[in-house]
């Protein structure tokens, strides 16, 4: 049996949702399919899936040989660009979409650096406040931040995303600090469109603890808030890679360190492992090394916690 085969099958009916779209991505026959999910079970001794006319799920076997298995996976890949030739030196153009505030904020730099790098590949980079299809608007990566993800698109993460509740300086002047969650909702808060838009959620002493709020400015991106809240018009939650270089300069100050905003993940997210580009592999690996589980931008944030 082709172990190595046989584990890109399994992740691949996993992604996909079925046997049969897998075999068409794969172009392997359905049959075939069947038979590597079998000799992959009798290889490690556990049933993986429960498999019904409707659905596929995983068995709790399955769920731990999983993310073993996408890591295999990931280290042959690695291991064939270690030994690629130089004229396979990555080139190309790469399309990447990507909030406006994580654009801004990290991206643009990060991108700098890798056509630096790798100076035959091109990026052309889509600042987008929205998911986008990859298929169909032909996105080659995606940066998303999220804790539930599309299971038939491909994912590596990156790191995580923590966020800080700020104000500016001149704001404070003129209202009490909060003290606690639950006085935020006595603040005007500029909240986000989409996440929080009246419900900010915490970790407070251990404890989780949710808190409504409300304000007169609200936007679709991070971006225009984290202005607004420079200004001095109001209490804003802002992600740490974007307001942790205004708390280090004292333009915002961080309030209810004691208070953690729940985290996201951040991912690269991409439609296809098939025949995948030396561009994209190598960005891959550049932004999982760019974009540590403890990245520079939060390093302001931490000193500040008591």
């Amino acid at each position: 049996m082709d172990r190595l085969q046989a584990m890109r099958v399994f992740v691949t009916v996993v992604d996909l949702g079925s046997q049969s779209a897998a075999a068409d991505h794969l172009d392997l026959s359905r049959p075939v399919v069947s038979r590597y999910l079998a000799e992959l079970e009798d290889w490690v001794g556990a049933r993986l899936m429960h498999r019904t006319t409707r659905k596929l799920s995983l068995t709790a076997a399955g769920n731990e040989i999983l993310p073993r298995c996408r890591q295999m996976l990931e280290l042959s890949s690695d291991m064939q660009a270690a030994v690629s030739e130089p004229d396979d030196a990555p080139r190309g153009l790469l399309r990447i979409s990507v909030s406006t505030s994580f654009g801004q904020a990290q991206l643009a730099d990060a991108m700098a650096a890798f056509v630096k790098r790798y100076p035959g590949v091109n990026i052309d980079l889509q600042m987008l406040d929205r998911t986008v299809n990859l298929v169909d608007e032909r996105i080659d990566l995606a940066i998303r931040t999220s804790n539930d993800l599309d299971p038939n698109l491909i994912a590596r993460r990156l790191t995580v995303c923590r966020s800080v509740v700020c104000a500016a300086p001149a704001y404070l002047q003129e209202h009490p600090q909060p003290q606690r969650v639950e006085d935020l909702s006595r603040h005007n808060c500029l909240t986000h469109s989409y996440f929080g838009k009246s419900l900010w959620h915490f970790e407070e002493d251990g404890e989780p603890v949710s808190v409504p709020v409300q304000g007169n400015i609200s936007a679709n991106e991070a971006s225009t808030l984290l202005r607004a809240t420079l200004a001095g018009a109001g209490v804003a939650m802002l992600p740490t890679y974007q307001a942790g270089v205004h708390i280090h300069s004292g333009e915002l100050v961080r309030l209810l360190p004691n208070a953690e905003p729940r985290r996201m993940n951040i991912y690269a997210v991409y439609a296809s492992r098939k025949h995948m580009p030396a561009a994209l592999r190598s960005m891959l690996d550049f932004l999982v090394l760019r974009f540590p589980e403890n990245p520079q931008w939060d390093k302001a944030v931490a000193s500040d916690k008591p």
